[in-house]
């Protein structure tokens, strides 16, 4: 897997192709955030290189003659990368190096998978990258040079006798199987940490949103996790969650993700499935968004459809548009939303504000409900105060007569000793 990976300083073409669907802008906003992640990677971008065509090309996906125009641009500017910013095909990029010569070939989610392996902390996050690259990367490797390993086909090729080929396929096929166990294991202790939890009682926030949007500065500025913050893409990869006390003294986890972009790799989902599982899992969604960036619209709409596809949806949500200290939100990107706060992570400005609506959401839905709970069963008192706002406690000879603000999830366990009617909160405000 070695071979492939961007050097550092690695002087790079980017390559894309201008289609009847994809217009010039959406090329030219695409290959920008390519740049980035060539950055993110340790690589430099010597020039980008477009094509106009009604469809990506079967063989070299920009055509013959364009192929050999890139090749002279590679050789004149002293270029030893090429990215394309699509997904190519292992012939692709078989026909691609055949032209190109000693320029190698790669596409955006094999540039995308160099950086989680570049970024990865954790024995899990290792572990889901190296499954992903293998499961996407692997075929593409394998296919320069399968002519020089494969000998003749029928009896007496078979065994020790097998090509080169069929021996690394081999390997990694097992390699494959061992890493999915592995995480399948992993997969299984996260849950049962993820049980604990809900056993806690304790709402659950996942901080979502586009690459580079402030999440882990938000989480760093919320709860002083220290988790590095930098200004550039997928600087985050493993999930970490903190406590965090809300304005009413309620105890809320916050957790924040792998941020999202264009094309993400099927792969890469697959195999980081159990850590986005955290977004499933929230109570409360914040999806964070650029709001300085001139694409947060765009951003938005793939954060959202990642989200479906995931499975989360319909959560409820706050649209958090951050870094409004750098400029204003894109013009139309909140239109329709109905929670969204205005913020700055990095200086705390309109955060305050966003608690509130945070405990606002949350509470919506929520019961005022007075409880009288045995003295012989005053530990219930201290779930209560930290999975509720509660809000009178008065102790008796018969107990403790406690008022408080709950959830459903609160209630259930505790409604034997209820002994007030239930009231929507709305009623009493």
């Amino acid at each position: 897997m070695q071979e492939k990976e961007v050097t550092l300083g690695a002087r790079a073409a980017l390559v894309s192709v201008v289609t009847r669907d994809r217009n010039e802008q959406e090329v030219k906003a695409s290959l920008e955030e390519l740049r980035r992640l060539l950055e993110t990677a340790g690589g430099e971008a010597a020039f980008t290189f477009i094509q106009n065509k009604e469809a990506p090309d079967v063989r070299t996906y920009i055509g013959s003659g364009k192929a050999a125009e890139l090749a002279y641009y590679c050789a004149t500017n002293e270029v030893t990368l090429a990215v394309f910013d699509c997904e190519l095909s292992p012939s692709q990029i078989r026909n691609l190096e055949d032209v190109l010569g000693n320029v190698r070939v790669i596409d955006r989610s094999m540039l995308i998978l160099d950086i989680f392996a570049l970024h990865a902390v954790s024995g899990e996050g290792k572990l889901q990258v190296e499954l992903a690259q293998l499961k996407y990367t692997a075929p593409r490797l394998m296919g320069r040079g399968v002519e020089l390993s494969r000998l003749g086909g029928g009896i007496g090729t078979r065994g020790p006798g097998e090509s080169q080929l069929e021996t690394d396929r081999r390997h990694l096929q097992r390699r494959v199987r061992m890493l999915e166990r592995s995480l399948e294991e992993m997969a299984a202790g996260r849950n049962v940490q993820r049980q604990a939890r809900d056993r806690s009682g304790l709402a659950r926030i996942a901080i979502v949103g586009y690459t580079n949007a402030g999440k882990s500065t938000l989480l760093n500025y919320l709860t002083d996790a220290g988790i590095l913050a930098k200004d550039q893409l997928f600087a985050t990869l493993d999930p970490t969650t903190r406590k965090c006390h809300l304005p009413g003294g309620e105890t809320v986890l916050l957790t924040d993700t792998v941020g999202f972009i264009r094309n993400l790799p099927h792969h890469l989902i697959h195999a980081f499935r159990s850590t986005l599982e955290e977004v499933v899992y929230a109570d409360l969604l914040l999806i964070v968004i650029d709001a300085s960036d001139p694409e947060a619209r765009a951003q938005l709409e793939v954060t959202e459809q990642l989200l479906e596809s995931l499975g989360a949806g319909g959560k409820p949500a706050l649209y958090v548009f951050n870094k409004c200290d750098l400029g204003a939100a894109h013009p139309g990107a909140s239109h329709g939303r109905e929670h969204v706060a205005y913020i700055s992570a990095a200086t705390g400005q309109g955060v305050e504000l966003m608690m509130q609506k945070i405990e606002d959401i949350l509470h919506e839905g929520k019961r005022r409900v007075t409880f009288l709970i045995p003295n012989a069963k005053q530990g219930l008192l201290s779930k209560l105060y930290a999975n509720a706002t509660v809000e009178q406690v008065e102790y008796g000879a018969d107990g403790v007569t406690v008022t408080a603000v709950v959830d459903a999830k609160t209630y259930g366990p505790l409604r034997e000793y209820d002994v007030a009617p239930v009231r929507e909160v709305q009623d009493d405000e």
